[in-house]
């Protein structure tokens, strides 16, 4: 016998444990057992000396025939496990039974037409309800030690049984994507315990009717604003109460309110930007910039002596590069310039800069006008008659990109507004709040629309079930009545539409939360399988998947 064969031939308690070590072992008797590379072979047969007719029960043991059958069992230690068992063909003795003989089926070992143990069966259901095809064969193949392919997982995870869905007194209810903008599919599940009930094959209000009109236990239902599945609960389900999801309202709200902050674009960067005379305040500006930097070349070295002096002392301090251009309010480029050069002296040192002389009033007057590419103005003052090179008029000009006057802080986006006003005053820095606030002041309909948003936000989070509503019915008049608000108003009417569903949401404590999480699992499930699942595959492992 060589040593990477074994051949034992099994002793009665020998036998026990090995049924100890393969709990499937147990009802039967073991008679050798081999080990051969990584494979484990076991031949057993059936202990009891009979078996109970599947049609009728009573008890046989009449043999009609033997056959061999082979079944794979779970790894043991790493080994895979192949076990043949030897069937017995029993003759029922009932005469008035219908069959006349059957295979026996010892319990917990075989099952009719498997080729696997249920033990096995039920780790590879899970491994498929878990990874689907190709990535659970790659997961069996090396956790396991069974060779599957992808296809027999699929087989087996169709076959698996879904859950039993009891009554479901609380329902949640909203749509997924199969394909984005084209197939959709409705997802219901049990609020109270998060677990999916059903997956329907498309968001179609009759579709959802029907199945509602089936259960009629579902006292509650939660749902997101969309036309069809209120229509559905409506019909199918009457006696239900319609729960508005809180987090979609809070989402309408804020769409609304940046469409109001996009209208009022131009009073967010400062006090002239929305008069009649803003565009003259800027010309101003500019005209004094203008003068500014006109006198650069006489006090060309006094600023960049300045500042190259500023940002080595920020660096002798431990200042980051990042830290000194923002206390300085230059950009890391340039400030990088005088971060690297050992003295001012190495900035301000540019050969053959007294042939640019002729054309450095021009020079000056198109980068006032704003024409600050040193390429362009290469080509002008060459078509002028400058015979130099690039890299001098590019030496000259970046002294005036280091002597330049810092560009002013930018006005803050329409994005942060609104970030700003829908986010809680306590969660806001100083400077934030103070930008706010002048924002507001600056324009009065933002300062109302700050106002309404605040208020609709306590009525979300501070739900009063003794108060029906909590306040809505005031909130929504004084919406809709709110002047230059025509964003609110819009918004305003969406609730009234769907009056009772909003209520709900403010005083009863159910909402939609689990099923987007759960819509969220869903997208994971698709992306697994590559968006190329069928939807009684998908649907499948959405209900086996917790």
């Amino acid at each position: 016998m060589s040593v990477s064969q074994a051949v034992v031939s099994l002793s009665a308690q020998q036998a026990q444990v090995l049924g100890l070590v393969l709990p499937c072992l147990a009802g039967t008797a073991v008679d050798r057992a081999e080990i051969s590379e990584g494979l484990v072979r076991i031949w057993v047969r059936a202990a009891a000396g009979g078996a109970a007719c599947p049609d009728c029960g009573a008890w046989c043991t009449a043999v009609r025939d033997r056959y061999a059958r082979r079944l794979r069992d779970a790894p043991a230690g790493g080994r895979r496990v192949l076990i043949w068992l030897v069937v017995r063909l029993l003759r029922c003795g009932n005469a008035g039974c219908p069959r006349a003989s059957f295979a026996e089926q010892p319990e917990g070992l075989a099952a009719p037409y498997a080729r696997a143990t249920p033990l096995l069966a039920g780790q590879l259901g899970a491994v498929a309800a878990a990874l689907a095809g190709r990535a659970g064969s790659r997961l069996a193949r090396a956790v396991l030690a069974v060779q599957v392919s992808r296809h027999t997982l699929i087989r087996v995870l169709m076959a698996l049984p879904g859950p039993a869905a009891g009554p479901v007194r609380v329902l949640g209810i909203d749509d997924f994507s199969l394909r984005k903008g084209r197939d959709y599919a409705t997802l219901l599940v049990n609020m109270e315990t998060g677990e999916p009930v059903d997956v329907l094959p498309d968001r179609e209000a009759g579709t959802a009717r029907k199945w509602l009109g089936a259960h009629p236990e579902a006292g509650v239902i939660c749902r997101d604003r969309a036309g069809a599945y209120a229509e559905a609960a409506r019909d199918g389900a009457p006696q239900a109460v319609q729960v508005a999801d809180r987090w979609h309202l809070w989402h309408n709200l804020c769409e609304h309110a940046r469409g109001a902050v996009a209208r009022h674009q131009d009073c967010l960067a400062g006090p002239g930007c929305a008069g009649q005379d803003g565009q003259e305040d800027q010309q101003e500006d500019q005209q004094q910039e203008q003068e500014q930097e006109r006198g650069v070349p006489a006090g060309l070295e006094a600023v960049i002596r300045q500042r190259h002096a500023a940002v080595h002392e920020l660096r002798a301090a431990g200042t980051t590069l990042p830290r000194a251009a923002a206390a300085l309010g230059l950009s890391q480029q340039l400030t990088g310039r005088f971060w690297r050069a050992a003295s001012a002296d190495a900035l301000l040192k540019v050969r053959g800069a007294s042939a640019l002389d002729p054309w450095k009033p021009y020079l000056l007057r198109r980068w006032d006008a704003g024409i600050t590419t040193i390429a362009v103005l290469h080509r002008e003052i060459t078509a002028l008659g400058y015979a130099g090179s690039e890299p001098t008029t590019y030496a000259w000009l970046a002294l005036l990109k280091l002597a330049a006057p810092p560009k002013p802080p930018a006005p803050p986006s329409k994005r942060q507004v609104t970030r700003w006003m829908l986010t809680d005053p306590a969660r806001l820095d100083e400077d934030q709040q103070a930008q706010l606030a002048a924002i507001c002041g600056r324009c009065p309909e933002l300062q109302d629309l700050a106002g309404h948003v605040t208020a609709f936000a306590k009525m979300l989070t501070r739900r009063a079930p003794g108060r029906p509503g909590a306040g809505l019915d005031d909130w929504l008049a004084a919406a809709r009545a709110a002047p230059g608000q025509p964003e609110l108003r819009s918004f305003a009417n969406g609730i009234r539409r769907d009056h009772q569903a909003v209520r709900n949401a403010l005083t009863l404590p159910w909402s939609s939360g689990r099923v987007e999480g759960r819509n969220t699992r869903t997208k994971l499930l698709e992306r697994q399988m590559y968006g190329r699942a069928s939807f009684p595959l998908l649907r499948k492992r959405i209900l086996l998947t917790s």
